[in-house]
């Protein structure tokens, strides 16, 4: 089974990474992406998926980002 990461954020989608069959450096790439989006305020909204080639979630593996939007003054 081959791997990949999805990601959607403020309304733009790609797909991350590409893991082939490995799925350990998959996971390890997953959590490093939802890091690195719980750590960019400038992020809105963002849900991110580990999915395997039948675009199925892969061990739960799916969370859903959100930074409150700067209010304007």
């Amino acid at each position: 089974m081959k791997y990949a990461i999805l990601q959607a954020s403020d309304g733009n989608f790609r797909v991350a990474s590409e893991h082939g069959e490995n799925l350990q450096e998959a996971i390890v790439a997953f959590h490093n992406l939802c890091a690195a989006l719980w750590n960019e305020a400038s992020v809105i909204r963002a849900t991110v998926k580990l999915v395997d080639e039948d675009i199925s979630t892969v061990m739960g593996k799916e969370e859903h980002i959100g930074h409150d939007q700067p209010k304007e003054e």
